[in-house]
């Protein structure tokens, strides 16, 4: 069952109260586009996996996966909690890597998402005004939608550690390790 996205941004602004537009952007941009802008190079983005999980900060209490697009068909998959349940890195890998070669993202739907996201800040259900979204996604569309890092505020407040997977690739029996807690 798909949720709308009103139901998206309200879920990750709960959890994430810090999130600035910048914030916002990166989630839809990895929704609408999955992780594509992330692996140039599969052993560099292995060495980059190995390398966060070696040196992963204690972090927020979080879950598992979040689900990040309103068609449930792309997730984060959060680093401390997926080593602490013995997740297996290579799976991950694999998803992670997967998901950039296979999965065919939009960036009209991205423009899609910025401008209902307005809407949601015009009706009270986001934390900025529309006007911020607006000149937010309107710069960035003329820059052609590129990836972004978190906000500072947001980096050193969640510590975010994740992978962008679709969930079709999702290593096996993950399903059930916390992606369905979401539904």
């Amino acid at each position: 069952m798909d949720m709308d996205l009103k139901q998206l941004l309200a879920l990750h602004v709960a959890r994430y109260p810090l999130m600035q537009v910048q914030d916002v952007y990166k989630l839809l941009h990895q929704a609408a586009l999955g992780s594509e802008h992330a692996v140039h190079d599969v052993t560099a983005a292995r060495d980059w996996l190995e390398r966060e999980v070696k040196n992963l900060p204690k972090g927020p209490d979080e879950p598992l996966t979040d689900i990040i697009a309103p068609d449930r068909l792309i997730l984060r998959v959060h680093l401390r909690p997926y080593v602490r349940t013995g997740g297996d890195l290579e799976a991950l890998h694999a998803a992670f890597v997967r998901t950039a070669n296979e999965f065919r993202g939009s960036k009209e739907k991205l423009k899609q998402y910025g401008a209902s996201t307005a809407q949601l800040a015009a009706e009270g259900w986001l934390p900025f005004s529309r006007r911020e979204v607006e000149v937010f996604f309107a710069k960035i569309e003329k820059q052609g939608f590129p990836a972004m890092q978190h906000s500072e505020i947001y980096r050193q407040a969640y510590m975010p550690a994740y992978r962008v997977v679709a969930r079709e690739y999702l290593p096996a029996g993950m399903d059930l390790m916390g992606v369905e807690a979401h539904d």
